[in-house]
């Protein structure tokens, strides 16, 4: 294949893995409706839930003249059990076609590298950083789904992945081609690698923190719906806890991509370890705002709700510097090449 067939790959698996995404959502939406007609677990229904089927509490209870309310206990159970099976079923559908649109995203990243002349990696501009960057969210929502039992978030993450990769064929795609001299070095691949992971990190844990903030409002004024799909969620100190390892775990990795890869490669690009550059600039300003928030998720006083927007600043920040650096001061910027 030549680098232009490798090109148009690309082009197609990004459009089929946003297809594949888009039904994975919709696989999901449809688990989280059909699981509205299932009641929500109670303290008193779990503990009728463990005594054994055939058990009885009474002669009153399979008394004669009642057939009706018989027969209603004993399909009760097998109705409940078909719609929790029909559930599992489209949330199995989801994560498997969640798996099939990363693979198929993978195989777009690396087709763009295959499409320019010479090979290289993929991220030499906006459209590809961005490419790279919802990769990195899909894999890492995969890799800790189980670990965490995270498929709650699955809706969110593929309609994350859906609406960013849209707006990144539609407003930042460019053709496949060399990359300019200052990125010909093997940190280019180190560092971006480093700040993609640590962004899918901090975009699943912003994710789960404005689910958090949505249910401990709602909690705490007391517009919880019964069947809605927050009261369906893990309990908010549960979603404030995994937003903050997840949080915690993408810290370090945007440690080394910002402050460690990334001087070391502006020294061999321009000769200097800090040039006051605009995106370098910003890079620490969001360094400096996810410690802050780490620090105040240390102190009790500033747990749950107030770190969590301080979290959600950063996640701003880091998005102002992946995109808003690029249009505001691309033109002064010694990263301009990569809008």
């Amino acid at each position: 294949m030549s680098t232009a067939d490798f090109a148009a790959f690309s082009d197609n698996a990004v459009m089929f893995a946003s297809l594949v995404y888009i039904l994975a959502f919709l696989s999901h939406l449809t688990e989280w409706v059909l699981l509205r007609s299932l009641p929500v677990p109670e303290q008193g229904a779990l503990a009728r839930a463990s005594v054994p089927v055939g058990a009885s509490s009474g002669p009153s209870e399979l008394s004669e003249g009642q057939p009706g309310e018989t027969d209603a206990r004993v399909r009760a159970p097998d109705t409940s059990q078909e719609q929790e099976l029909r559930v599992e079923r489209f949330g199995r559908i989801g994560v498997a076609l969640t798996v099939v649109g990363c693979a198929l995203h993978l195989a777009a990243l690396v087709t763009r590298g295959l499409g320019s002349d010479p090979i290289r990696v993929p991220w030499g501009n906006m459209y590809e950083f961005t490419l790279a960057g919802t990769f990195g969210v899909s894999v890492m929502y995969l890799a800790l789904m189980k670990r965490h039992h995270l498929r709650w978030m699955g809706a969110l993450v593929t309609g994350f992945l859906v609406v960013v990769l849209m707006l990144d064929v539609l407003v930042l795609y460019q053709d496949a081609g060399p990359l300019v001299p200052a990125l010909h070095s093997y940190w280019l691949a180190v560092h971006v690698l480093a700040a993609v992971i640590a962004s899918g990190a901090f975009s699943v844990g912003a994710l789960a923190l404005v689910l958090f903030l949505a249910k401990d409002r709602a909690e705490r004024r007391g517009t919880l719906r019964p069947r809605g799909y927050l009261s369906r969620l893990p309990e908010a100190v549960a979603l404030e806890r995994v937003a903050y390892r997840l949080n915690a775990f993408g810290f370090p990795i945007w440690t080394f991509a910002a402050l460690v890869a990334g001087p070391i490669w502006a020294e061999y690009a321009w000769g200097s370890y800090w040039n006051w550059d605009p995106k370098e600039v910003w890079a620490f300003i969001t360094w400096v705002i996810y410690a802050a928030y780490l620090h105040a998720r240390a102190t009790a006083g500033w747990r749950g709700k107030a770190a969590s927007v301080i979290a959600l600043v950063a996640f701003a920040s880091l998005l102002f510097n992946f995109v808003g650096i690029n249009y505001f001061f691309g033109g002064g910027s010694l990263h301009s090449y990569a809008r």
